[in-house]
C-alpha cells in the first residue's frame, strides 16, 4: 500500500496531530521538534494549511488551529443539530450584552470551545471554535489577563451533559453581576424554546433587555 501514500498530505496531517493537546499554540521551533520536520518544510506545509483555514498564524508568530477543523466538525449530524439549537441564542447574547458568547464542552478535565458569537466591537475576547484549555477545579472558565469569563451549565438534559454557556470580555466593562444576569436570560431562552427545537428566535426574543 506504500504506493498509495501521498507524503505531503501525511506530513500536513502530522502537523495537525500536534495540536491535539491542551496547548493552544506552538512556535515554529516547537512544531519542528514535535514533527521532526525542517523549519523550511514546515513553513511550506503551514502556508498550505493556512490557505485552507486549518491553521492560522498569530501576531507573535505562533501557530494555532484555524476555523476549518471546527467548521467541518459541525457538519457531523450531532454537532450540526447542536449549532442549530444554540447558535441563535449565542448570537442574541453577544449582540445584546456586547460581549463574547460561547458554548463550551467539558470532558476529562479539558474544556473545548464548540460555538462562538462575537460582539461588534474591536475590544473583545476573540475566542474561536476549537480553542481548548485545562479545566480548573469544577469551573470551565478560562483565565483571561485583564478579562473575565463567566460560565453557567446548561440544563441537565442527557444530550447536554458537560455543556456550558460562557460570556467573556474586558474586566473593566463586563461586571460579574451583569454577566450572570445575561447568562440567566440566555438559559431562559434555551429553556423556553427547548434544546431540541432548531427553529430560529422570533423577533421578540431578540430584544436587548435580559
Amino acid at each position: 500500500m506504500a504506493q498509495n501514500r501521498v507524503e505531503a498530505v501525511e506530513r500536513a496531517l502530522t502537523i495537525l496531530e500536534v495540536f491535539d493537546t491542551d496547548r493552544e499554540n506552538f512556535t515554529l521551533a516547537e512544531l519542528a521538534q514535535h514533527t521532526g520536520f525542517y523549519k523550511s518544510t514546515l513553513l511550506r506545509l503551514l502556508a498550505s494549511l493556512a490557505r485552507f483555514g486549518y491553521v492560522q498564524r498569530e501576531e507573535d508568530g505562533r501557530w494555532q488551529l484555524g476555523p476549518t477543523p471546527a467548521r467541518l466538525a459541525r457538519r457531523h449530524p450531532p454537532s450540526r443539530r447542536l449549532a442549530d439549537r444554540i447558535q441563535p441564542v449565542l448570537d442574541w447574547l453577544a449582540t445584546s450584552s456586547g460581549e463574547t458568547a460561547a458554548l463550551l464542552e467539558t470532558s476529562a478535565g479539558r474544556v473545548q470551545c464548540k460555538l462562538v458569537a462575537l460582539p461588534d466591537t474591536s475590544l473583545r475576547h476573540n475566542l474561536t471554535p476549537g480553542s481548548h484549555w485545562t479545566m480548573a477545579n469544577a469551573d470551565p472558565a478560562l483565565s483571561l489577563p485583564g478579562g473575565i469569563m463567566l460560565c453557567r451549565a446548561l440544563p441537565g438534559e442527557s444530550d447536554a451533559a458537560g455543556l456550558w454557556l460562557a460570556l467573556s470580555g474586558p474586566a473593566g466593562r463586563l461586571e460579574a453581576a451583569a454577566g450572570e444576569t445575561w447568562l440567566e436570560a440566555a438559559l431562559a431562552r434555551l429553556t423556553t424554546r427547548k434544546l431540541d427545537d432548531p427553529a430560529p428566535l422570533e423577533n421578540k426574543d431578540r430584544e436587548a433587555a435580559p
